[in-house]
């Protein structure tokens, strides 16, 4: 059994996960004002559930195939030093600002909205750190100053 492809398959599992965020982020206002209106605290939590969706399909993103472009503007930006270097260094502070936002709501609020949206503040960034390493990966696959000597 070919372990490699069996996780590049798994990593489609990313699809169904980021849309399943993105119906959580939007049902509140689906619901209609009046039920925003009758229960306001419904928009953080759709924004946690949203959150932790959107770190485990970031997460399961991490598991595709590192040795493969999957577009123009990712071989764009990976086969350019300069550019995947500053895209890493991006990917790195987003994460940076997520974990410490999220560890400071957890930690240093009162049980409530804050609190659980800083739940999937940190599975966000969680997720996103393993995306970070595949992010990597495929930087030094594709570089076109190491790959051309």
């Amino acid at each position: 059994m070919n372990f490699k492809l069996a996780f590049h398959y798994l990593s489609y599992l990313q699809y169904p996960l980021m849309f399943t965020a993105l119906y959580f982020a939007f049902s509140p206002y689906l619901a209609g004002f009046a039920a925003l209106k009758a229960n306001p605290s419904i928009i953080f939590t759709s924004l946690n559930t949203a959150l932790i969706f959107m770190g485990l399909g970031i997460s399961f993103s991490s598991l595709q195939d590192t040795t493969k472009m999957q577009n123009k503007l990712s071989q764009n930006i990976w086969q350019n030093p300069a550019k995947g270097k500053l895209m890493i260094c991006i990917m790195s502070l987003m994460i940076l600002l997520f974990l410490l936002l999220g560890l400071v709501g957890y930690f240093y609020s009162a049980p409530g909205i804050l609190k659980d949206v800083s739940v999937g503040t940190i599975v966000m960034a969680l997720g996103m750190l393993g995306f970070l390493k595949a992010a990597i990966e495929i930087f030094e696959h594709h570089r076109m100053d190491k790959n051309s000597l």
